[in-house]
């Protein structure tokens, strides 16, 4: 059986995911199940634990190998798992050393990390789009979260090795790039001259002009800078998508979680980014069901989605994660946090139909990503009758809406 990843949470989880699969080829590793874990809420490490049990089933004689950030966070849970041969941390995962060994557990501190090692990766298996790391762990502390327990303190890639990366992908051809990392806002704080990722995304398009389509993961609306507000408004192959990490719509809530921006603050955020581009899709990240979430603070989350104009909400259920100030605080009711987040979900479909209404009639450039669907640039679904190839960008004529996507056609 050759080596299958099993893959978790993140875009970065899934570039780390193809670096892994290149190690392990490079290693003869075979007849082997890789988990790449995420810990971002309970359910995801839920579901990671489920899948382990799941594989061990179906594959009874395979190795069975765990990394990713529940895994560093708790190694000794996941090594006292029988299902599982071998535990590896997130810094190890990436070395290619580290596939060739056979201790039950090799996770280091994480914390300790201090630089992010450019991997070079030529494809991503059944993606049309590839993703790029430029930016490794977090140093900041909300409160929710233990993400930075997981990636470890905030490191940059240098640019260099970035276009290195871009040009690979590009000649291997990808038309269509995201740039991913756990902050990815804040890239570039830690190397010499404390470059920003606006410079880094404009030093990327001026180098790799072959670049179609450059993409970027989730920013920080404290964190976003001037370079990069100018490309968003002036450069065609940045794609006018943004998503957000907000979390919450209300200042009380906000300062409990201890982010940066006020909703004062992310509303000017979108109104700029409106102003500079009027067609831009906005999205953003919101939690349901914080601790001391009463009905009025969670009803100015739920203005929020309207007042902000966002097309695209991902909303979690607030989950308390061990050793995490807010696992401290008083906590919601199960119940009332399912039934919040239910609400939330509603309000983001219903901004996403009138995003797509808004769209019908107008023209889109469509990356396609199987058979019979694709993401225009604003990253809006599009469903199509034909046999465009996977990875192929395909100008369409927006004629209707069905469900959650977009009804397009050669134009």
């Amino acid at each position: 059986m050759p080596t299958q990843i099993v893959t978790f949470g993140c875009r970065l989880n899934a570039f780390e995911s193809e670096v892994m699969r290149h190690h392990a080829a490079a290693a003869g590793l075979d007849d082997a199940v890789i988990v790449n874990t995420c810990a971002v809420t309970s359910e995801a490490e839920r579901q990671a634990r489920q899948a382990i049990r799941k594989m061990r089933r179906e594959h009874p004689t395979a190795r069975i190998i765990v990394t990713g950030c529940a895994a560093q966070i708790d190694p000794a849970r996941y090594a006292a798992m029988p299902e599982i041969d071998r535990v590896l941390g997130n810094a190890e995962k990436l070395k290619a050393e580290s596939w060739s060994g056979t201790g039950r557990i090799d996770v280091g501190d994480i914390m300790a990390v201090r630089e992010t090692a450019a991997h070079l990766v030529d494809g991503f298996a059944h993606r049309a789009r590839a993703f790029l790391e430029v930016q490794q762990g977090c140093d900041h502390r909300c409160t929710f979260c233990v993400i930075p327990l997981g990636r470890g303190p905030s490191r940059s890639v240098p640019a260099g090795a970035v276009v290195d990366q871009a040009r690979v992908l590009v000649a291997k051809g990808y038309r269509e790039l995201v740039l991913t990392g756990v902050d990815l806002t804040a890239y570039g704080a830690d190397l010499p001259g404390k470059p920003s990722l606006g410079s880094l995304v404009r030093r990327l398009l001026t180098l790799v002009p072959t670049l179609e389509r450059l993409r970027l993961s989730s920013l920080d609306p404290a964190e976003i800078d001037d370079t990069l507000w100018h490309l968003i408004a002036d450069e065609p192959r940045l794609m006018p998508h943004v998503h957000l990490s907000l979390q919450s719509g209300d200042d009380l809530i906000l300062k409990r979680m201890k982010r940066r921006h006020t909703r004062a603050q992310t509303l000017a955020v979108a109104r700029r980014a409106r102003d500079l581009r009027p067609s831009i899709a906005l999205g953003a990240d919101l939690i349901a069901g914080f601790p001391t979430e009463d009905e009025l603070t969670f009803a100015r989350t739920l203005d929020f989605v309207t007042e902000a104009g966002l097309d695209y909400l991902h909303v979690f259920p607030f989950s308390a994660r061990a050793n995490t100030p807010a696992s401290r605080m008083p906590q919601v009711p199960k119940a009332l946090v399912r039934e919040r987040a239910a609400r939330l979900r509603a309000a983001g479909t219903a901004a996403l139909e009138r995003a797509l209404d808004a769209r019908v009639g107008t023209e889109a450039r469509v990356l396609i990503e199987q058979p019979g669907f694709g993401r225009s640039e604003h990253y809006a679904p599009v469903a199509f009758d034909g046999n465009a190839a996977a990875g192929a960008i395909v100008r369409m004529r927006l004629i209707g809406t069905t469900a959650d996507r977009l009804i397009g056609i050669a134009a």
